[in-house]
Order: structure tokens, then sequence, then C-alpha cells
């Protein structure tokens, strides 16, 4: 259970899964820090009413998950907040081509899309730990579309890397349940084909995170082992936990 020193949820004009993953209990008793990771859908739509609410939070770097057809369809963070902004394509299988029957166990079809994730986007997960790893670079933020799938699944893998519950990391994930309803409504105004007949891809049920971290453990002996086998070395992972702990 977190301890909410700060607001979680960031509300800017046009984004609606705008958070901080600070103030879940980690390793050794200690705290994830508030204001050094934040997670998000996209950036695109900050306004100019946005930028001194936007600034104030400090942050120096962008991890957009996201494909470059999407960024050219829709955008990225302006270039006027002067980020270090980094495209790292998480690489999966599109979701359109994965069948979701009536008899599907909805929770498990989520798990293993973001199985598919951590395999095939091994590249971009390690690249974005790397740079979550570095304090320099922080605060940072993780995004994708929504905020919910690609980006759940690395800042899951950080959660769990810092010690956070699976119970923990399964409620943040869940989260993002809320803000689909009002994120929903302006794609189906400005982007319907980005909704309509895809329902099924838009909540987030608690047991879908806790059946990816099962497997993945289950695959790999460990978070920590999956992580070190798709490059993380123990001092990235011991920086990660010295500047997001406290």
């Amino acid at each position: 259970m977190a301890v909410e020193q700060h607001p979680r949820n960031l509300g800017f004009s046009a984004t609606y899964n705008f958070r901080d993953v600070g103030g879940y209990p980690g390793l050794d008793g200690r705290t994830v820090r508030w204001r050094r990771l934040f997670r998000a859908d996209a950036l695109h739509r900050l306004g100019e009413q946005d930028t001194a609410a936007f600034a104030a939070l400090g942050v120096k770097t962008v991890i957009d998950l996201r494909r470059p057809h999407e960024i050219e369809k829709f955008g990225r963070v302006a270039e006027r907040y002067g980020l270090d902004y980094r495209n790292l394509v998480l690489e999966h299988v599109d979701w359109e081509e994965v069948g979701h029957p009536e008899e599907t166990v909805h929770e498990r079809w989520l798990a293993d899309r973001y199985l598919n994730f951590a395999e095939d986007g091994r590249a971009a997960i390690l690249a974005s730990l790397r740079v979550i790893a570095d304090p320099a670079q922080a605060p940072v933020i993780v995004h994708c579309m929504a905020g919910k799938d690609r980006t759940g699944t690395v800042c899951a893998l950080t959660l769990a890397l810092l010690g956070v519950s699976d119970e923990d990391i399964a409620a943040d994930y869940a989260l993002t349940t809320d803000a689909m309803a009002p994120l929903t409504a302006h794609l189906l105004e400005k982007h319907p084909s980005a909704v309509l007949g895809k329902q099924h891809m838009w909540n987030s049920p608690p047991a879908a995170m806790r059946m990816f971290l099962d497997d993945l453990r289950a695959l790999h002996g460990s978070i920590d082992g999956y992580t070190r086998e798709i490059g993380l070395t123990d001092a990235e992972i011991a920086s990660m936990r010295a500047h997001l702990l406290e």
C-alpha cells in the first residue's frame, strides 16, 4: 500500500493517464521515490496551458515506446520543453492479428500480450530500464499511446526490480482503468478507428498483471533473472535501486 505524499494522478488539459509511480513500499523497508518516474499516455496533447505545471515536474527524459507510424500520425511531446526524447520502439505482435473469442479468459489474453512484449520487445525494454536506472536522466516519463500496456510492462518490471509487491504493481496497473473512459471518449471523437471493435484492449484487470509476473518468473526464474538475461547488469540494477528508493 502506497503512502500518498504527492498527488499520484497529474491532470493536464488533455492527458488522461499521467501519473507518478512513487510511494510504493520496496526493498529493505525503503519506499519508491516520488517525482522521479512517471508513466503516461501520449504527450502530444500537452497544451500551452500545461507548460508551467509540466515544467515544474523537472522532467529531463521522455521514453516514447510507440512505433514510428504512431508518432507520425499523432505527434510527440513538444520540442519546446527541451527534453531528452528517446523513441525506444517496443516491438510486438499486432494485437489486431490476435483473436479474442468469446470463451477467452480475458486476463490470460492480456498476460500473453505482455509476455510477447517481454520477448519481442527485449531491446526497447533493456534500453528503457537502462535510462530509468541512470540518475542523471531522472526524472523520467515512460509513455506509449494509452499508457497502459507497453508502458505498464516497463513500469511493472521497474517496480519489481525495486522490490514492490505484485499486489501493489497490479494495483498501480489497474489505476489505468479509470483513465480509459475519458481517453476512449476522446479517441471515439477524434480517432474512432483506434477504439471501435477493440474494446477488449482497453481495460486493465489486476489479475492480468499478476499472471504476467508469475509467467515471467516461471520462464526466467525471477524478474531480476529476466532483466539480467536481456542484458541489464548488476551495477545498473544497483543504480536503479540507489536513486529510486529512499
